[in-house]
């Protein structure tokens, strides 16, 4: 579809024909297939990418989230074109579940533009959303979470997924997700996904070892990140753990500091957790997994490297709002 054509009301009009085409689908014998096929819809999931992501690695996660969260999946692919260049297509995503003759169709539409038709998107976008369902943004292009257009493509959903991980301002990063909070919308960040085993592994450890009763002192806690500046996931794990302590009663002096070593699992290298005599918790990333040494007594955990696809999923089967998180990203604003 051309820039002067691209129109929602087109857009849904190739959709209602490709839904057609799908029904009168035949098999290799020749008979019609179409009514082996179900339309399943339950959110439009909105993600925006940039032209040099690789189209099949984003179209795979999309496609393995669909069997979970079958959806309306419009991939915004923006361009670094000097010109204005707005395009679309439309296509359908099937599968067929094991042990059933029924396909699962989920409907696909990729939009290409440029970065001066940015302004155009939300005009585009919205009529092709799906009333009634939840709308789900996933900001994979760090680029296009620090542009100002970002905000009015933002108020089209209902929930907000960002990487923190790769933007180039963590302060900024944090004030745009707290914006988009404080307008009633859920937002996550995938730099606090990533934490997940991390906080489960140091809950783990600490109950355990019946180390809770323990923490109502000073606990001093150092976290080690790899790379030349902390990332946004660093400074999420420092927050929580300070939170955490200090809802044990502890007093809490954490220290962030820069590991010369290799880049750590999530960013963090390591992280020391230390009250007096009575505690004395270290974990350091090591070879895919984590070493813990637990009051004298070492042990190993395994840390398969999460996947956008993991990450999703973890995300989108939070339904209301990550009050852990959220406590975690106001600190983190005031530690930056």
């Amino acid at each position: 579809m051309s820039t002067a054509t691209v129109q929602p009301e087109s857009i849904l009009k190739e959709l209602a024909t490709l839904w057609v085409s799908l029904a009168k689908e035949k098999d290799g014998a020749g008979e019609q297939t179409g009514t082996g096929v179900l339309r399943a819809i339950s959110m439009t999931l909105i993600a925006a990418v940039e032209e040099s992501e690789d189209p099949a690695e984003v179209g795979e996660t999309v496609a393995m989230l669909m069997r979970e969260h079958p959806s309306r999946a419009i991939t915004l692919r923006l361009i670094m074109d000097p010109g204005r260049v707005l395009s679309s297509r439309v296509y359908a995503q099937c599968w067929m579940p094991f042990g059933q003759r029924r396909q699962i169709c989920c409907e696909q539409i990729e939009i290409t533009a440029s970065d001066a038709a940015l302004d155009d998107l939300p005009s585009v976008v919205l009529p092709l959303t799906v009333p009634d369902l939840p709308v789900i943004l996933w900001c994979r292009s760090s680029r296009l979470f620090s542009l100002p257009q970002f905000a009015k493509l933002a108020a089209l959903a209902t929930k907000i997924i960002i990487d923190g991980q790769g933007v180039e301002s963590p302060h900024e990063a944090i004030g745009r997700i707290r914006a988009c909070l404080g307008s009633g919308r859920l937002a996550a960040d995938l730099a606090w996904t990533r934490l997940t085993r991390w906080r489960e592994l140091v809950s783990r450890v600490l109950e355990n070892m019946a180390l809770f009763s323990q923490l109502r002192r000073e606990v001093e806690v150092l976290i080690y990140h790899g790379g030349p500046q902390p990332g946004l996931g660093t400074h999420y794990m420092g927050a929580w753990l300070a939170n955490s302590l200090e809802q044990c009663g502890a007093t809490v002096r954490l220290s962030i500091k820069k590991d010369a070593d290799g880049s750590g699992l999530g960013g963090i290298q390591s992280i020391s957790i230390r009250a007096g005599d009575a505690v004395d918790l270290f974990l350091q990333a090591q070879g895919g997994g984590v070493e813990i040494i637990a009051n004298g007594q070492a042990s190993r955990s395994t840390f398969p490297a999460p996947t956008d696809y993991s990450l999703l999923q973890e995300e989108l089967s939070v339904p209301g709002r990550d009050a852990v998180f959220e406590a975690a990203l106001a600190r983190t604003a005031r530690m930056i």
